[in-house]
């Protein structure tokens, strides 16, 4: 009864070799990287949705471009929406002033406009996407480095149990149990990498659907200075390509 009060994680610890501790630390690494993008992660999407919502409000209900415009300089753009917007506009200023010295033989003023909205896009996509390569790196490794730790653990294990001659069961039953420890924290670290992995990328396709339709109806604004219902844009956006997939 003492013997087998005396085993588990702590026992663990002190009986493991500089593979098994290093194992423990890369785990461990792993484990706080990816509550850190989690958590930074979900917290930024959170503020990034509420302040979207504040410039949608805005730009739908102001009076002109030029409002707009005003506003997005005075107050730099701190999320997709109002990003794309300060540079659709910016890109339609660009064109009136050096159009037609400079951009001849790069297309039309809607060409340009179109391409600076593609670019503008891919840029939040990529910021959207930074740090999920490490949780997808995590959630699918981190469960077969917890089964390496193990099966290096019931090799040394069954080495010493070897070496000292006692081969009973409680004998091998305690050290193989404490070796599985590394397979469950293999899973523990794994388990929120892949949950929160799915949640981001998630999040991330729900904002750049409705970017992709904003930049549709930014497009039609820009073109023709006429807003498109907001209440309608769903609908168009339906049946038209948009401009970030043309």
């Amino acid at each position: 009864m003492d013997a087998t009060q005396g085993l588990g994680f702590g026992h663990f610890i002190e009986q493991a070799d500089s593979v098994a501790k290093a194992i423990l630390f890369i785990m461990l690494l792993a484990s706080v990287t990816s509550w850190y993008l989690i958590v930074t992660k979900a917290l930024a999407n959170a503020r990034a949705r509420r302040r979207s919502a504040r410039f949608l409000d805005f730009f739908w209900n102001a009076p002109s471009l030029n409002e707009v415009a005003i506003k997005l300089e005075d107050q730099h753009p701190d999320e997709p929406f109002s990003h794309l917007a300060y540079h659709g506009i910016a890109a339609v200023r660009h064109h009136e002033r050096h159009g037609i010295n400079r951009l001849n033989e790069a297309g039309s003023s809607s060409d340009f406009v179109t391409r600076t909205l593609r670019k503008t896009i891919d840029e939040e996509t990529a910021n959207m996407e930074s740090g999920l390569t490490i949780l997808a790196s995590v959630g699918s490794t981190a469960p077969f480095v917890g089964l390496f730790g193990t099966v290096w653990g019931i090799y040394h294990a069954l080495m010493a149990i070897g070496l000292s001659g006692a081969g009973t069961l409680d004998k091998v039953a305690g050290p193989v149990g404490e070796a599985l420890i590394m397979t469950a924290i293999g899973l523990v670290v794994a388990i929120p990498a892949v949950l929160g992995y799915n949640f981001i990328v998630r999040a991330n396709r729900v904002t750049l659907s409705q970017l992709d339709a904003f930049a549709h109806d930014l497009f039609a604004f820009l073109a023709t200075g006429a807003k498109i219902d907001p209440q309608a844009s769903a609908h168009v956006t339906a049946l038209k390509p948009t401009v970030a997939r043309a």
